[in-house]
């Protein structure tokens, strides 16, 4: 099967007054028709400005995509213009933001907004995208979608909010779904629920959907793959059951260790003095790079080489890739 999403070598910079910022870089990955691949990492490695970058969202000036490509079902979203790049988001590629209440428009309704979308890329009547604008609200769940349709985002819970935000996403039925951070501040229990949701959307439309997050539970519940990035670069990728089993490289073993457990590796009871395991320091800054491997500053593992030398991803067993010298 071909990946219907393909990134290569997708390197994005910011220009600021401290030097060049180098966000994303060289980062590559691919996605399957009703897959869903994870990206997760700390604040500040990178995650949504590649989330941006796959629609061409970034800011310019001062951001810049500076290399790759990304294409969908084979074409090259960073050689298309910007009228037909319009025409491809929420067409073929559709986003759910981390903040559905300032991504929605306060002036306008979410059946409105939802029926733009619809009116935009399938040129249909206004009579029909309402309807289909009401029909992708009962698809999300949200009870009464008649009359939610005719209600402004503020009239809304944060939970109904983000549905009609999912709603939005995927009215036009686009091939790729990105998901920043979709549920970060909605309680346990709607998080799980739009968490359903986009996995039953997902098996009914056939949508490849590339989760943003920093929550590896998360990521065990939903993901088929997982992508691991640090300091703007994938420094591991490998299936969901393989990773949070075996991880290789240093920086996820950290993040595996520092999720809180009910008992201890041996199935005792967790003493009372006993603390969470953490990762020490902060990540480099961007635009100050170390010359070896941007981890290594963090790592207790690290030796003369990983100071100099910067690791590039290597498969380290089947179906599974890392950059490390020590993995």
């Amino acid at each position: 099967m071909a990946p219907v999403l393909e990134v290569s070598g997708l390197s994005t910079v910011f220009h600021t007054r401290r030097g060049l910022v180098r966000a994303v870089q060289d980062v590559s990955f691919t996605v399957n028709a009703g897959e869903t691949l994870a990206i997760v990492g700390e604040s500040g490695c990178g995650k949504t400005i590649t989330a941006l970058s796959l629609l061409r969202l970034v800011p310019m000036p001062p951001g810049e995509i500076t290399s790759g490509s990304v294409k969908v079902d084979g074409t090259d979203l960073l050689k298309l213009s910007d009228a037909e790049m319009r025409e491809m988001r929420g067409s073929k590629i559709a986003m759910i933001f981390q903040e559905p209440m300032t991504a929605l428009n306060p002036l306008l309704t979410v059946g409105k907004q939802i029926q733009e979308m619809v009116v935009l890329h399938d040129k249909c009547s206004q009579e029909v995208a309402r309807k289909r604008a009401v029909e992708m609200l009962h698809h999300v769940r949200i009870p009464e979608p008649e009359r939610r349709s005719r209600e402004y985002p503020h009239q809304l819970s944060g939970g109904m909010r983000q549905r009609a935000m999912i709603a939005m996403a995927l009215a036009c039925r686009p091939k790729v779904l990105v998901a920043d951070e979709p549920t970060t501040a909605l309680d346990v229990t709607i998080q799980a629920q739009i968490l359903d949701l986009i996995g039953d959307l997902q098996r009914e439309f056939g949508t490849a959907v590339v989760l943003i997050t920093h929550d590896l539970g998360v990521v065990a519940e939903t993901a088929k793959r997982v992508c691991v990035m640090y300091a703007g670069r994938k420094v591991e990728e490998a299936p969901v059951e393989e990773i949070f089993g075996r991880p290789l490289h240093p920086y996820m073993q950290g993040l595996m260790n520092s999720i809180p457990r009910v008992g201890s590796a041996r199935g005792l009871d967790v003493a009372p003095d006993e603390r969470l395991q953490e990762i020490s320091g902060i990540v480099p800054p961007l635009n100050d790079l170390p010359p070896g491997c941007a981890f290594e500053p963090r790592c207790t593992r690290a030796d003369a080489r990983c100071k100099t030398q910067r690791p590039e991803l290597e498969v380290k067993a089947p179906d599974h890739i890392a950059a490390c010298w020590q993995a």
